[in-house]
C-alpha cells in the first residue's frame, strides 16, 4: 500500500468519526421570527423551514377556513431541519428551546440524529464544508 492510499483510507476514517448531526425541531409557528434571529445570531445557516401538522396528545384545534369555522386533531406547526458539526449541536438546540419556549402545553419537540455524510451538489464538497 502507498502512502498517498493509506492517508486516503485515514482521511476517509476521519471523516466518518466526525460525524454530523441534524437538527429537526418542531414549534409553534408564530416562534419562527424568534428561532430564525437566534439561529442567525450564532451563525448557523442553511436552514430549511416546512409547514406541518402535528397530531399529539392535545385537544382538537378550532380554526378557520372559507367555509366557517372546523375542527381538526392536527395543530399547524412549523419544522426547522439544519445540519451541523458535532461541536455546535448543544448550541443550536439552546438558541432553538431558547426561543420556542412558552412553557405551554404543545410548543414542540427537538430531535437530533446522525449525519454520515453530506454532499454540495453544485461543487462537490463533503462533510462539513458542505454544510
Amino acid at each position: 500500500m502507498t502512502n498517498a492510499t493509506a492517508q486516503s483510507k485515514c482521511s476517509g476514517i476521519v471523516d466518518l468519526l466526525r460525524v454530523m448531526k441534524k437538527i429537526e425541531a418542531i414549534i409553534k409557528p408564530f416562534k419562527l421570527g424568534d428561532v430564525r434571529e437566534a439561529l442567525i445570531e450564532i451563525g448557523v445557516e442553511g436552514v430549511t423551514v416546512t409547514e406541518v401538522k402535528m397530531l399529539g396528545r392535545h385537544a382538537d384545534h378550532t380554526g378557520m377556513s372559507r367555509s366557517g369555522e372546523y375542527i381538526s386533531e392536527f395543530l399547524p406547526k412549523l419544522k426547522f431541519e439544519v445540519v451541523v458539526a458535532d461541536n455546535r449541536v448543544n448550541r443550536t438546540i439552546r438558541a432553538i428551546v431558547g426561543k420556542a419556549r412558552t412553557g405551554r402545553i404543545n410548543d414542540g419537540k427537538v430531535f437530533v440524529v446522525p449525519v454520515q455524510q453530506a454532499i454540495r451538489i453544485r461543487t462537490g464538497e463533503r462533510g462539513e464544508a458542505a454544510v
